[in-house]
């Protein structure tokens, strides 16, 4: 699993699911690997990680990713209990990685993805690339947020606007 990188809640949370479902019998008892997707303008659990440290040292936030952007992640050092657990890692995005990430979502999956969603599927990529994801077996990646609510950042800008109305939405085509 790829998960993005805030506060570490998400991650740490999804772990410890995976551990209960195969505790109480819901899911077979197999291992699973966890990583880690952090923007390079925020990633001080990817920077404690990759130092082999127990301890997230806070940093100010800069970048595009803000839903993203808590510099003191609380979670941060139960993530890299997680991450090391399972075999994982984390990877980093920068500005124009998750760019390209929203794009490449976009292109391939119709799916338009925030931030966050372009950090994730950038670390992927990087985390493939490295080696350090079996291609052969099934990985999952969470996007977290729809692409409409950090749009500005891929300068898109909608083609129609209507009212909220349904005479509006009935005079545009989009209901008969």
């Amino acid at each position: 699993m790829v998960i993005p990188i805030a506060s570490g809640s998400l991650l740490t949370k999804i772990d410890k699911a995976f551990a209960e479902l195969a505790k109480i019998g819901l899911v077979p008892n197999t291992p699973w690997k966890v990583f880690g997707a952090q923007s390079l303008g925020c990633s001080p659990v990817a920077e404690a990680f990759h130092a082999g440290h127990d301890v997230v040292q806070p940093v100010r936030p800069t970048g595009i990713a803000k839903s993203l952007n808590i510099g003191n992640p609380a979670d941060g050092p139960y993530v890299l209990d997680a991450v090391r657990r399972t075999g994982g890692s984390i990877a980093v995005a920068d500005d124009d990685d998750i760019r390209e990430g929203i794009s490449l979502l976009a292109r391939t999956t119709g799916i338009f993805a925030e931030t966050a969603g372009g950090v994730t599927v950038s670390c992927l990529a990087k985390l493939v690339k490295d080696g350090l994801i079996d291609t052969s077996q099934e990985t999952v990646i969470y996007n977290t947020g729809e692409g409409l609510k950090t749009a500005d950042v891929l300068d898109v800008h909608p083609t129609h606007r209507i009212k909220p109305t349904l005479k509006s939405a009935t005079e545009a085509g989009l209901l008969s």
